[in-house]
């Protein structure tokens, strides 16, 4: 399995960023307040990032043979492709975030304090939650065997 690309990151970033900013484009256009992520987002990002690396961490033991036993080969791929997934998401959270703070400082009117801070600190915990999903997908990594055959390769030994 290939690592996640730093393009992906750039493209689900990006794409959140120009929705939120939209988002609240048409709730002003409309007459309604901006959108204003709930306190709870954060916290809920920040707590999934945290359960990534929790995950990866007993995949890196085995696969170091620092703790018994074999590697569940099905438990380290669910655990891989949580972390891709949890780095997708946490950067489009992230773009979303700062969309919603680019949209709030192009406008004339200051926003308040404490709508400010809500959307700040879930562009930053979705960047905390890229950061986990990236160490994680680290973790769950098996070093390169010196037998390991490459493709198109002559077998040693013939």
């Amino acid at each position: 399995m290939s690592r996640t690309s730093p393009a992906a990151l750039v493209v689900a970033a990006v794409l959140g960023g120009a929705a939120g900013f939209v988002l609240d484009q048409l709730f002003t256009a409309s007459g309604r307040a901006t959108f204003t992520p709930t306190v709870s987002l954060p916290i809920l990002l920040l707590l999934l990032g945290a359960l990534v690396v929790v995950f990866a961490v007993p995949i890196r033991r085995a696969t170091r043979g620092s703790a018994p036993g074999a590697v569940n080969p099905f438990r380290a791929l669910r655990v891989v492709v949580l972390a891709k997934a949890s780095s997708i998401v946490g950067a489009a959270a992230g773009g979303f975030g700062l969309g919603l703070v680019l949209f709030l400082v192009t406008r004339p009117v200051s926003p308040s304090l404490g709508s400010m801070g809500e959307v700040v600190a879930t562009a930053i915990a979705g960047g905390a939650l890229v950061a986990a999903g990236l160490v994680a997908e680290h973790l769950c990594t098996i070093r390169k065997d010196d037998d390991d055959e490459h493709p198109g390769a002559q077998p040693s030994g013939s």
